[in-house]
């Protein structure tokens, strides 16, 4: 079974490309959310990383009165241990796959891919690094949690065991409580993956300080032999 290729916007270095971040929005945001963070991200000028930012279909939400929008998945209900439909997430991990798929035939090699995403585009990131059957660079999980709730998700990849995994969260997120984000921290960490965390004073968002961050975490992961 074929799987469709996801509307995108990209946005190439001024080299060949020989790296590529591919970065999902949150619900109700589209690909044009993030991509003019990437100036902000103070990477080299010469830096050879592709930022593709995909935009998820449309579909009716259901803890937004079921109103149509950009959704990596259906959001059941507040309660995070029923928060996400699995079945929603499944779909979306095979999108996420193609997308990868789709950058390793234009030359970019798994080990040089790294998988971000920020709030519900996190969630989709985390859950599909995780599982994904070939070594990534790097999986950066920004104000999101597990869909699994408190457990790792199942089929998990032995070749992503020791990918590096950097998580963000605001502390005064009223979206995705900064509990979430720290109960698959402690999963991630008691299963011995090299995840880091950092929390910052801010709600669902992100920052001008935390985009530094998140740009030498890239250069060490993508920019370094």
């Amino acid at each position: 079974m074929s799987v469709q290729s996801l509307e995108k916007i990209i946005i190439e270095p001024k080299i060949p490309a020989s790296a590529c971040v591919i970065w999902l929005h949150g619900l109700g945001d589209s690909g044009d959310g993030f991509a003019p963070v990437v100036p902000m991200l103070d990477l080299p000028e010469n830096h050879g990383i592709r930022f593709v930012f995909p935009h998820a279909s449309e579909q009716p939400v259901t803890i937004n009165q079921g109103y149509v929008m950009r959704s990596w998945y259906d959001i059941k209900s507040m309660d995070l241990h029923n928060r996400a439909d699995m079945d929603g997430v499944l779909k979306s991990e095979q999108l996420v796959h193609q997308l990868i798929k789709e950058q390793v035939a234009a030359g970019i090699a798994e080990q040089n891919i790294v998988l971000a995403g920020f709030s519900q585009g996190g969630v989709i990131s985390l859950f599909s690094g995780l599982r994904y059957p070939k070594k990534l660079a790097g999986i950066l999980a920004l104000s999101c949690y597990l869909p699994s709730a408190d457990t790792l998700p199942e089929m998990l990849s032995v070749e992503n065991s020791t990918t590096a995994v950097l998580q963000h969260h605001g502390e005064q997120d009223e979206v995705v409580p900064i509990s979430a984000g720290k109960v698959a921290n402690q999963l991630l960490q008691q299963a011995g993956y090299p995840v880091a965390w950092k929390s910052y004073p801010m709600p669902h968002s992100v920052l001008p300080e935390q985009l530094i961050d998140i740009g030498n975490w890239l250069k060490i992961r993508l920019l370094t032999d």
